[in-house]
């Protein structure tokens, strides 16, 4: 059997599925992909609505991530890049604060915007030698803490911590309490500090439809969806039984597979919210903090101030809900537009579009960031792709995705 005779199959075109398929291609397979939708991203999708430019979430790409470097043309993808820095809103006022080695523009805002003690701007200078010597292996070899047991212990005052670290990172974890491991917590601040927060200029979308378009001899089943897998066969929806000689499960597995059917992974949700406005009250590149407790909003974006593919008629203003406190639907977005004047200062136009995001993120214990081909291993002929095998990140879905084809290579080539 020649290797363009193997089937081997891929459920989920999101990124580890894409990455699969490409490592196949390199090595001379002809893989299927077999995606349940009407379009490859997974969770990393843009839509077009009105003119406006919607990500589904607010997501960023960190170029200093170690497998987006290996697998995306950064220059194709035109990246626009934030500030490093935020803009915080407290008692009515906005605050900004930043990385003035990065950009000297925010040294004079940062000193006078009175966030943190002189104390707390030596530790987050500490912090970033830190791990700037830190290698993302001994990151993850680390024993495992709360992100805000390890502020703490590194002698960050409250202040900070209310102010910016959680609200910042509660954004990014998408919980409230910052319980996320303090290796994820090391791992993403090290990346910050290596590269740039980014958004491609066509939006989120754009990072799959590269990773599509340089796929050459795979095969994709759109609109198809899988109810059942095991060893040589695939089962659709409509009891179609199709033969499969290794099939990468790049989803979530364990409603397909019998023996992991208790299993399954925990996600955390948000809601994002996007909203016409007139102008900006944030006038930088600069994400919004909320530090305020108890309020719906986490964070808000003016996506507008990136240059984007369509230019949109007005500012567009995108809202980070990660408690909804039980709202949705109309009741949230006043509630959002609420806080949106009380706390920002902000009134907004009009509203364009609100996306619940039930699974944005995996929550996960046991952060990984590697792992070798043969731990993807489930059976003979079943591999297991996705960032739920490692950790909660782009890079994590890269690398899982290689890992799994190289899995399969290994099978066939003993």
């Amino acid at each position: 059997m020649t290797k363009k005779d193997y089937k081997i199959h891929i459920i989920g075109g999101g990124i580890s599925g894409l990455i699969a398929a490409r490592v196949l291609e390199n090595y001379g397979y002809n893989p299927t992909i077999i995606e349940s939708t009407d379009r490859v991203g997974g969770r990393v999708n843009t839509d077009i609505i009105n003119g406006y430019q919607l990500d589904h979430g607010f997501q960023v790409l960190l170029t200093a991530y170690p497998a987006a470097q290996k697998y995306l043309n950064y220059d194709a993808l035109e990246l626009q890049e934030f500030l490093p820095g935020a803009a915080i809103f407290k008692t009515r006022t906005q605050k900004i604060v930043g990385d003035p080695l990065r950009n000297i523009s925010l040294l004079i805002p940062t000193l006078f915007s009175g966030i943190g003690t002189f104390s707390d701007k030596l530790k987050i200078l500490k912090l970033n030698q830190k791990l700037k010597n830190k290698s993302v292996d001994a990151i993850f070899s680390e024993s495992e803490q709360s992100t805000l047991d390890y502020l703490i212990n590194f002698g960050f005052s409250n202040a900070i911590i209310n102010d910016f670290f959680k609200p910042f990172f509660c954004g990014i974890f998408l919980e409230t309490q910052l319980d996320t491991s303090s290796r994820m917590f090391e791992f993403v601040y090290k990346m910050f500090g290596e590269g740039d927060a980014t958004i491609p200029k066509a939006g989120i979308e754009a990072i799959p439809k590269q990773l599509l378009n340089n796929l050459k001899t795979t095969t994709f089943k759109y609109n198809t969806k899988v109810t059942a897998l095991k060893d040589g066969e695939i089962t659709l929806d409509d009891d179609t039984k199709l033969e499969s000689n290794y099939t990468i499960v790049a989803t979530e597995a364990s409603g397909l597979i019998s023996n992991l059917k208790n299993q399954s992974t925990e996600w955390k949700a948000c809601t994002t919210l996007y909203f016409e406005t007139e102008t900006r009250v944030i006038e930088k590149k600069l994400i919004g903090l909320i530090p305020k407790s108890g309020t719906f909003i986490n964070n808000i974006f003016y996506n507008s101030s990136l240059k984007c593919a369509i230019n949109p008629k007005k500012e567009v203003l995108s809202v980070t809900v990660i408690d909804d406190q039980g709202l949705s639907g109309k009741a949230l977005i006043e509630a959002v537009q609420t806080e949106l004047k009380e706390l920002c200062g902000i009134i907004p136009k009009a509203f364009i579009k609100l996306y619940n995001i039930p699974r944005a993120l995996p929550k996960l214990k046991d952060l990984k960031y590697e792992m070798t081909p043969s731990e993807t291993r489930l059976t003979d002929r079943l591999f297991l792709a996705g960032d739920t095998q490692l950790n909660a990140s782009l890079n994590a879905a890269m690398i899982s995705g290689e890992r799994a084809a190289l899995g399969v290579i290994e099978s066939l080539n003993p």
